[in-house]
Parts: C-alpha cells; structure tokens; sequence
C-alpha cells in the first residue's frame, strides 16, 4: 500500500473505533467498505481482530453497567453463527452474501425508523446474535442485528454489553477463521500497524460520549447500521 493509502486506512479505523466506542458498534460498518476499496485481502480478519481490542477497552470502561445475562444469551446464538459464518467466507460467493447482509440490515433499520422495537427477549436475542455471528464472522459487519434488538437503552448499559458481547464473539471468530486459513502475516502486521490508531480512536470516543443521551444514541446507531448497508451496496454495485 501507499503512504496515502495507508494515511485513509488510518483515519477510516480512527473513526470506526471512535464510533464503536461511542455507541457499541460500528467498527464494521466504517472500516470495512474502505478496507475493501484499498486492500481487500485484509478482510475480514483484520476488522474482527481490531474489534476484539477496541471492545476488550469499552468493556472494561463500561464495566459497571453491563447486562451479563443479555450478553450470554445473545451469545448462546452468536457461537454457532459464527461457525456458519466462517464456513460461508470459505464456501458461498462474498457478492451473493454481501447483498444477503445489505439487504437485511436496510429492512431491518427501515422498520426500527417505522416504530419497530423489538423486545430483547430471550428468543430475540439469541436470534440477534446467531446473525450477528453469520455476518459478523463472514462479512466483518455484524452489529446491526444487536443494535436493533438492543435500541433504546441506556447509553453506558448499551455501549458496555455490547461490547462484552462483541469482545467474546469476535475472539471466536479470530479462532474460526485462523482454522480457516484466512489470517495471513500481511493481516497481523496490519493490525498491529493499527493498533495505535485504535487507541486514538478508543480517546475520541470517551469525548463524544458527553453528547450522546439515550435518544440521540440510538438514532446514531441505526444511521451508522444503514450507512453501513448503503455503502456496501455502494461497492457491490460498482463491481467491488
């Protein structure tokens, strides 16, 4: 990569952890569509792998307010999906899934704007976190499903359980796709080449957080899951 390639790598990961760490997702949505522009290969290892730092962070900042049973029962669907996932990256064509994942994510936001709120019950969340494991460990955009079925809470209380349950999903999905074959040399030099921007990021989160109230919080969040949707429709029309 280029130096000027290199400097729009930085700043797309400086903002998708500022993000993340601001609303408790979203280090897929803004990182990987450029990753995907610049260098492909590094997908989707390298922004799981960056995931798991930046959630390992807000997770232990957000300690207090986590909702452990949320989390594990999301988990308990988030485990077997990510198994799906890895599987999928190998076998099923990367357009035909993409397409399958923007398409769910705008139905599923399109719907959250039209009133739709639904109740993070047991079932739901299970259901939320196998797909979030299916299109986080396939495509590294998996935090629309949580971000749906977890609108509306509290600030600290969202960003702290859905980074618990991001930080043990994506642990998983690194060891899934090791297996796989598909975290390289070039991928593990990328990352720690980024870990210090993740940290910049991770410090700009901890100021936006002063201006987000619960209600402000989840509009950010369902912009950012379809922001995130548009822009890989975006690259899958233009034939990326």
């Amino acid at each position: 990569m280029s130096p000027g390639e290199l400097t729009i790598l930085a700043v797309a990961v400086c903002a998708a952890t500022a993000l993340q760490g601001s609303i408790g997702f979203g280090a897929g949505l803004v990182a990987a569509p450029v990753i995907a522009l610049i260098a492909p290969e590094l997908l989707p290892a390298l922004v799981v792998m960056l995931a798991c730092l930046v959630t390992m962070l807000v997770t232990f900042r957000e300690r207090a307010h986590l909702d452990l049973r949320g989390a594990a029962w999301a988990l308990a669907g988030r485990i077997p999906g990510s198994v799906v996932g890895a599987w999928l990256a190998v076998a099923m064509s990367s357009a035909a899934l993409s397409w399958l994942v923007a398409v769910s994510v705008l139905v599923g936001v399109g719907s959250a704007f039209l009133g739709w709120r639904p109740a993070p019950t047991r079932p739901a969340l299970i259901a939320a976190g196998g797909l979030s494991g299916i299109m986080g460990t396939a495509t590294s955009i998996g935090g629309a499903p949580m971000a749906i079925v977890w609108q509306g809470q509290p600030p600290a209380r969202l960003r702290g359980t859905m980074s618990a349950f991001f930080l043990v999903g994506s642990l998983v999905s690194v060891g899934l796709l090791a297996l796989a074959g598909t975290v390289t040399a070039e991928i593990l030099s990328a990352f720690l080449w980024l870990a210090p921007v993740v940290l910049l990021g991770f410090g700009i989160s901890r100021w936006l957080n002063r201006f987000l109230d619960a209600g402000r919080l989840r509009l950010v969040a369902l912009l950012a899951a379809g922001g995130g949707a548009g822009l890989l429709i975006i690259r899958l029309l233009a034939g990326g």
